[in-house]
């Protein structure tokens, strides 16, 4: 006689194995393959009106084929293909009981995922190839740096985070001035596919490295099992944290972007003006982590913050003084970088370490909108004035922005404190 079967639940189906827990967590990101999967059909959603747009001649399409072959060969060799790879990651464990990708194994995919875009781009022959591996790049570039902040505030919440953050942080604007120097001589000598290929390589060996040699923090908190979200309390400070992390960020890029125009408009060439623009990055690079050792062995992170930004902004305000190019911007590469660490550390105290992974999302998808506004409104200021000197007063606006939001960040968390304190004894 043979034992019955036993019902299908979803918990299952996530978990096959009989006698063993349900996994926690939200099911979206539970595993590794589900948000490209549910990408997938969000695409479809935007797809097909534009699509139907296009048939009105409500939208131009830059095609350099016929329409209608381009969109069979599509479907049938790009996004049904995808779709189906996606179903079979995903539904790979409900078939196997064999586990998918997370933690250090899905950074490292998501780093190899920016090495295949990088490697698409260098190969490419036209401008939707180039596309394509730009894309690629985004996508892994998201998903890797969600990841890899995750993982830091996993690991150091509690114990020196700014620190930490200040050198996780950091890697952008050492990446950026690598790029400033080493990029422009690989294109020079060998050619702009190299470029690429040479970021290809970086990204992947930076998985091999994560995959190898990360592993999780002994003690992390369980994911939670309860419904998916953050409290009200911490929803607004991880909005606040990322409005200050945004805005910061868009004031830079906005000064990479017009500073050497500003320079240039003074009398320098373009090279020496983008040398002297790029000294900034490189003070970052050291500011950061000194910046954030201290702000935790000072515990005066916040009054640090006030002051760089005060002395980040008087550099930009004096930039128009071209002789005093090369110290200017060293002192706001100094002075800009220094509080990276302390601005990143918000996201430790805005959530709760077993709703981190969640909260992540939501910082960064405010980070990223954030961050894709400021260039162009940059750009439009400087299209209606032709003047380079107006978009890098619209950076200290960004700056401003930034210090309101770490303002009131601040004070949220100390009423949040004082209420959840226990009352004196009597």
């Amino acid at each position: 006689m043979t034992a019955p079967v036993p019902p299908l639940t979803a918990a299952s189906y996530e978990n096959p194995a009989a006698g063993k827990p349900a996994p926690r967590g939200w099911p979206l990101l539970r595993l590794g393959f589900r948000p490209f999967y549910l990408g997938a059909a969000l695409l479809g959603m935007v797809a097909v009106p534009l699509w139907v747009a296009w048939l009105l001649g409500a939208v131009p399409l830059p095609l350099t084929v016929a329409p209608v072959l381009w969109h069979a060969h599509e479907m049938l060799f790009g996004f049904a293909v995808a779709v189906i790879v996606g179903f079979l990651l995903t539904a790979g464990k409900a078939w196997t009981g064999l586990g998918t990708p997370r933690g250090s194994a899905l950074a490292a995919l998501a780093l190899l995922w920016l090495a295949a875009g990088g490697l698409i781009a260098a190969l490419a022959q036209g401008f939707g190839w180039l596309a394509l591996g730009r894309l690629a790049c985004g996508v892994g570039f998201v998903f890797s740096t969600i990841y890899l902040t995750k993982m830091t505030a996993d690991w150091f919440a509690g114990k020196e985070l700014a620190t930490a953050m200040g050198i996780l942080v950091m890697s952008w604007p050492l990446g950026i001035a690598l790029g400033q120097i080493g990029q422009v001589w690989i294109d020079l000598h060998i050619g702009w596919p190299a470029v690429f290929a040479a970021a290809a390589l970086y990204c992947a060996l930076a998985a091999v490295a994560m995959f190898v040699g990360y592993r999780p923090p002994p003690a992390l908190a369980p994911q939670p099992t309860g419904p998916i979200g953050l409290p009200r309390g911490e929803l607004l400070l991880t909005l606040l944290a990322a409005s200050c992390w945004g805005l910061y960020n868009a004031g830079y890029i906005v000064f990479l972007s017009f500073a050497p125009r500003v320079l240039m408009a003074g009398g320098h060439g373009p090279v020496p003006a983008a040398a002297i623009i790029s000294l900034a990055s490189w003070a970052m690079i050291f500011s950061g982590a000194i910046g954030g050792r201290i702000a935790d062995r000072s515990g005066r992170g916040a009054l640090m913050f006030y002051l760089c930004c005060v002395v980040g902004v008087v550099a930009l305000l004096l930039l128009r003084q071209t002789a005093w190019a090369v110290p200017l911007s060293l002192v706001y590469g100094l002075a800009g970088g220094a509080p990276a660490g302390v601005i990143m550390a918000l996201t430790g105290e805005a959530m709760a370490p077993q709703r981190r992974a969640f909260g992540m999302g939501v910082f960064f998808s405010l980070y990223f909108v954030l961050l894709s506004l400021g260039p162009p409104l940059a750009g439009g200021l400087y299209d209606a004035s032709r003047d380079p000197f107006v978009p890098l007063q619209f950076a200290v606006l960004l700056f401003a922005g930034a210090a309101l939001a770490f303002w009131l960040f601040r004070r949220l968390k100390a009423g949040a404190l004082r209420t959840s304190a226990p009352p004196p004894a009597t």
